[in-house]
């Protein structure tokens, strides 16, 4: 009886990796129940007794695959929460980047096919997946302009970093998408993951700090009217 549970288990694995792999390569739409158990080497009706339907497999795909992900990627990419929060805001960028090119993870495959081709299925879970991560950026930059994190200077900053940690790696993957990149005008961008960590934090936070400065003179500027109105309004009054 062990055993058939062991067997069972590791059945069950063997779908999600082949799912998690034609999925990736494909998205739900193209993949095919009979594709995923010919990778998996288990009859087509595996598919029904472990998740039910097609529909079922591609949801624990997802969570399987960014679970993985995560594993191999902690969100503070190795560094300590006492740390500053510019440190901390590099970790989390490196973490990002680190998950997204990760030829061993499919996570970032399966969103990019779901985002082109949208199947309606990830929606919720996806957001609970990346929840963590808005919610982390939103925090990080909350603490940088010392602002709260509903607010909405922190949440277009918050946006404006995942934003450029997503951009280069579209590109690279429509680059690869065509026959000859370089007849297309695409050139290739950096291919050194920290180096682009290393640009996305110096432009995040450089950005961060001329905001937050324009912030703190928008704030002196406001209360030097408020003064001065004050000071004005009291000399009417005594006049």
């Amino acid at each position: 009886m062990r055993r058939q549970r062991s067997d069972g288990q590791q059945t069950r694995r063997n779908l999600l990796g082949s799912a998690c792999r034609v999925f990736a390569s494909k998205g739900f739409r193209q993949a095919t129940i009979a594709e995923i158990c010919k990778k998996a080497k288990v009859n087509n009706a595996a598919v029904s007794y472990h998740f039910g339907s097609k529909e079922d497999l591609y949801v624990e795909c997802w969570r399987y695959a960014f679970a993985q992900s995560s594993n191999v990627c902690p969100l503070n990419g190795g560094i300590p929460a006492e740390a500053p929060a510019e440190v901390r805001m590099r970790g989390l960028i490196f973490s990002i980047m680190q998950r997204i090119t990760n030829p061993k993870s499919h996570a970032f495959d399966i969103f990019y096919k779901e985002a082109a081709n949208p199947s309606g299925l990830l929606t919720k879970v996806m957001w609970e997946s990346v929840e963590p991560i808005v919610r982390g950026f939103d925090l990080l930059v909350s603490e940088l302009l010392d602002k709260e994190p509903n607010e909405q200077e922190v949440q277009l900053c918050s946006m404006s970093i995942r934003f450029q940690c997503l951009g280069p790696l579209l590109y690279a993957r429509r680059r690869k998408s065509v026959q000859d990149p370089s007849q297309n005008g695409l050139k290739p961008l950096v291919e050194d993951v920290e180096q682009l960590v290393d640009h996305i934090t110096r432009f995040s936070l450089s950005g961060i700090q001329c905001f937050a400065s324009e912030i703190r003179n928008n704030q002196q500027t406001r209360l030097a009217h408020e003064l001065h109105r004050s000071v004005k309004n009291n000399l009417t009054r005594n006049g």
